[in-house]
């Protein structure tokens, strides 16, 4: 192994500051090289893009490149699913096995593998049917006017005819929202039992401050864009009671044994441990598991993975590829969490 040229794992990163997954990802990849289950070093090279909805198409397009040119032999991201879906023909166009952590099933093809961190197409049924239990019936939507806020509202319009519910009223917003008070004015005259918000996630801090000035409590259920809130918890005093969809469960058994060994566990963002652990166990798969260090040997490897129990997600998700099937989790990888007193906990 002393002389094997290292293996390099590129990261298309597409917010500003990177993301702590690469870390956890790092640190499973690092576990595997030494023990030998992966016979030469890794390298990982992290490329962070200023991508949309606040940057560009071009600067994630370039980033992309850039990984491709340094011979990365896999690459990781992006997150964002307006970012997703351009790489994910870029990953085709360069035949590059890569595995983004978006939300959106559309951001899959022959090359770009998918670790679902949340789900535009199924959160909306999650919520319909959690809204359908407590008997509301007349909701108001309040949703992106972006990619991501689109899939996620039609899905719901799907969700809500097929369990009777009436969507009272329907507001676009921008994803990037600073003042957001007018839509609040004008969405609090209907007479609704439950107000739905739907979207990256941005605006929604800005809504949150919008309802408290003006003095509107009504109950509020989001996807999973309330998850910004763990790095936002000015953000949360605003979210107070809200009810929204994400992706990791004290109950998990891998998760919890992570959380127990790290230091710094109630510092952390137990997603991000999970996640990146989650997609750090699937490069090792797919970088042990090439018959060739090809990019088609990795691809080939992806395909094989299955069954591999998941650090997110309740307990019994499990994660895997195969042929054509290029979505990562398998189960019960969403659940409903609640912002109380500041803290996220766990919907029963």
């Amino acid at each position: 192994m002393s002389g094997a040229k290292p293996i390099v794992v590129g990261v298309l990163g597409d917010r500003p500051g990177g993301s702590g997954m690469t870390d956890e990802m790092r640190r499973v990849v690092d576990a595997a090289v030494a023990s030998g289950r992966i016979d030469r070093p890794v390298t990982f090279v992290e490329d962070i893009t200023d991508g949309l909805p606040e940057g560009t198409a071009a600067s994630v397009t370039a980033g992309f490149w850039r990984l491709v040119a340094q011979d990365a032999l896999v690459i990781m991201g992006p997150t964002v699913t307006d970012n997703g879906l351009i790489a994910t023909e870029l990953a085709d166009e360069a035949r590059i096995p890569c595995c983004n952590w978006t939300g959106s099933d559309r951001t899959r093809s022959e090359w770009m593998f998918h670790y679902q961190i949340g789900s535009l197409e199924e959160e909306p049924h999650l919520l319909a049917g959690h809204l359908a239990s407590l008997g509301h019936k007349r909701v108001a939507l309040v949703q992106d006017r972006s990619p991501i806020g689109n899939r996620y509202g039609s899905f719901f319009e799907n969700a809500t005819e097929r369990l009777g519910l009436q969507i009272t009223s329907k507001t676009l917003i921008s994803p990037v929202s600073d003042d957001l008070s007018t839509t609040v004015r004008d969405v609090r005259q209907g007479e609704i039992e439950a107000l739905v918000y739907l979207g990256l996630g941005l605006s929604a801090g800005t809504l949150g401050r919008a309802m408290r000035d003006a003095d509107w409590h009504p109950a509020v259920f989001a996807n999973s864009a309330l998850m910004f809130g763990y790095a936002n918890p000015d953000w949360v005093q605003n979210w107070e009671g809200w009810t929204y969809v994400d992706a990791w469960s004290e109950e998990n058994p891998r998760l919890q044994a992570l959380l127990a060994n790290r230091p710094d566990g109630a510092s952390i963002f137990p997603m991000s441990v999970a996640a990146g652990d989650d997609m750090g166990r699937l490069l090792v798969e797919g970088l042990a598991g090439a018959e060739n260090l090809t990019r088609a040997g990795v691809k080939e490897a992806f395909e094989r993975i299955k069954c591999l129990p998941a650090s997110l997600g309740e307990p019994g998700t499990t994660m895997g590829f195969g042929h054509w099937d290029r979505a990562a989790l398998k189960g019960g990888f969403i659940l409903l969490r609640q912002w109380v007193g500041g803290r996220s906990v766990a919907v029963k």
